[in-house]
């Protein structure tokens, strides 16, 4: 790994006030604002508000919804809103920009990328966008731009007051990102979907991209916010000659390669001016004869310069990814007290159920890390990585393995049926790879953490993170004398169709990064067929974030039965929780406006969950 000149170390007490107001609300949030979907730029996502607290937390009631108008089948949103001076913007279903106010959910205005003329092109991960990036010169009454990425392979660049294009930007206001890519990607999938990273005037950007072979590099790449102009990318395949090159054989391995690639969103250490990411898993996602070794970077935390792209450090988490264990979100931002003193961390929640806690200017992990012996694989031509990295701390945050005596437990014709099963297939504990036969994967192909990564509260080292205990079945047949292809791919279920592993199934909890330890984990989400017949709360998988206050309060919704829940940030209590008009799978938002605290979500139901489909913002308020 390499090294970069230490900065100044930032206490505990300066933590808290990096959410404090600042000038710009590129560096730091303004006290009230959510200016970018982490809040802060490092994504810790605690607020200092405290109107709303855990003595009052029950009485919130709902005080405006927006209704997109565009949900259809089983569409989803996955959002974050950021609010910036009694401003509320959000992307729909369809990914339409939206401006609201604050105070009453009053559109202001509405711009639609797709009316605009531009060749259509595959939309990345389906179309989902999960929120913009705000930027702002500073001055009074000087510019303010919203930016968004667009699935089909676009940023787009609005005047935040009017919602109409900057003619500066890019063409008219749009860039298109396929432009200057070397290969030709009209057939393949290519574009944004998490918001763009803000450092000072460039706007920062990963992909999505689609998961086979051949297909669109995951590059991350940076532009000048008033041009669109780029400043730089980075190989995260890298070429002959670049760091990393001899991870990949053949020697031609990296050519047209896909993978790797950031999409779950990026963070930014404003102070310093380093940008973190965590990447995806190389392409194809399941076979890797043609990409044998490592495979740096993929499934790396990544950490650049924010202003030149070059790479200042970088840890892997899972080498030579067979199971789609990419990382599916960025790391947040952090200071802790390690051994009695503060540190500048990072901490990467991942796929595999772990939470690497790295330092911050070298990437070295804070409690250790052990290689333990990983199964083989037995597809022919496969060669499976013989070890694997886990932290000494914390313990693992999901299940890692799928035995007999982890056969569910919900009812003995379940319990009966899935040990019957489990003989069919190849299982027992972490990076069991597909089969031939069927493997089953724990944790499964959604983690682990999603894309919805964890909170941070600075005043107590606590990370908040909600983890899914799904195992899935991955097999594998022959489609050409040199290639393997994924055939089964779904969860394990039980003979009524619930997951397949002992209770429970989704949970939140409160991880103390200054100890390495879980202070607390509770179950999230019931299913009611189930509760009447007797069975202890199950929690459901989980999708959609969560975000801590200084009022004691950890808000999340996330759960299949469409509930968005308070808990108690101390101690796991459920405080609250009231039912949204469809599944609320994105993550929330707080803010002050007119004097008054709001949280806001997003409620879009469908997607992975496959409840019905929404299109709703709901704000809370205290009467």
């Amino acid at each position: 790994m390499n090294r970069f000149p230490a900065a100044i170390a930032i206490s505990l007490i300066s933590a808290v006030l990096l959410t404090l107001p600042r000038a710009s609300t590129a560096s730091g949030p303004a006290s009230g604002d959510w200016p970018n979907v982490g809040n802060d730029p490092g994504g810790m996502r605690y607020s200092t508000l405290d109107q709303i607290n855990k003595e009052n937390v029950g009485k919130l009631k709902v005080a405006w919804t927006y209704n997109t108008g565009d949900a259809s089948g089983n569409s989803t949103i996955e959002c974050t809103p950021v609010v910036v001076d009694g401003k509320a913007y959000v992307t729909t279903v369809t990914t339409k920009v939206v401006a609201l106010d604050a105070t009453t959910g009053k559109e202001l205005w509405k711009f639609d990328p797709f009316e605009q003329q531009f060749p259509k092109y595959p939309k990345a991960s389906g179309g989902v966008n999960r929120g913009v990036g705000y930027w702002s010169d500073g001055k009074d009454g000087g510019q303010r731009r919203v930016l968004v990425g667009v699935a089909d392979g676009r940023i787009i660049s609005l005047d935040a007051s009017t919602g109409k294009p900057d003619p500066a930007f890019g063409d008219n206001g749009t860039l298109d990102l396929r432009k200057d890519i070397e290969r030709d990607l009209s057939t393949h999938a290519y574009g944004p979907t998490s918001a763009p990273a803000i450092f000072q005037d460039l706007v920062i950007v990963g992909c999505s991209n689609d998961e086979g072979f051949p297909g669109a590099p995951g590059d991350p790449r940076a532009f000048d916010v008033r041009s669109g102009k780029e400043a730089w990318r980075f190989h995260v395949v890298p070429r002959p000659g670049e760091f990393g090159y001899d991870t990949w054989s053949p020697s031609d391995a990296w050519k047209n390669r896909n993978g790797a690639n950031p999409w779950g969103g990026l963070t930014v250490d404003a102070e310093i001016g380093i940008v973190f990411m965590g990447t995806g898993s190389a392409g194809p996602d399941f076979y890797g004869a043609g990409r044998k070794g490592d495979n740096l970077f993929a499934n790396c935390v990544l950490a650049l310069d924010a202003r030149t792209g070059k790479r200042l450090w970088h840890f892997q988490v899972v080498k030579h990814d067979l199971c789609d264990h990419d990382n599916p979100c960025p790391p947040v931002v952090v200071t802790v007290n390690h051994n009695g003193q503060p540190r500048q961390a990072v901490a990467q929640v991942t796929k595999t159920g772990h939470c690497y806690v790295l330092d911050r200017k070298t990437g070295r992990p804070l409690f250790g890390v052990e290689e333990l012996p990983a199964p083989p694989s037995d597809v022919p031509g496969e060669a499976s990585s013989p070890t694997q990295p886990r932290p000494l701390k914390p313990p693992p945050l999901a299940r890692q393995q799928f035995n007999e005596e982890d056969a569910t437990n919900i009812s003995p014709e379940a319990n009966k049926y899935v040990k019957e099963k489990l003989k069919e297939y190849r299982h027992g504990g972490p990076h069991v790879p597909p089969s031939l036969k069927g493997s089953i994967i724990t944790p499964g192909f959604h983690g682990g953490a999603t894309w919805a990564g964890a909170a941070f509260d600075p005043t107590s080292g606590r990370l908040y993170t909600n983890q899914n205990n799904t195992p899935y079945l991955a097999a594998l047949r022959q489609h050409t004398p040199d290639d393997y292809r994924l055939t089964g791919y779904g969860y394990f279920l039980d003979h009524e169709g619930y997951p397949a592993i002992k209770p429970p199934w989704g949970e939140v909890m409160a991880v103390d990064l200054n100890k390495g330890d879980i202070a607390w984990r509770t179950t999230i989400g019931e299913y009611d067929e189930l509760k009447k017949r007797g069975v202890p709360q199950t929690g459901t998988e989980t999708f959609g974030g969560t975000i801590v206050t200084a009022g004691g309060l950890v808000f999340i919704g996330g759960s299949k039965d469409e509930k968005f829940h308070a808990f108690d940030k101390d101690s796991g209590k459920l405080l609250w929780s009231d039912k949204l008009p469809a599944g609320g799978y994105a993550t929330p938002c707080t803010y002050m406006a007119n004097g008054k605290q709001y949280v806001l979500i997003a409620a879009g139901g469908g997607g992975k969950q496959r409840t019905k489909a929404g299109d709703a913002f709901v704000a809370y308020s205290l009467p």
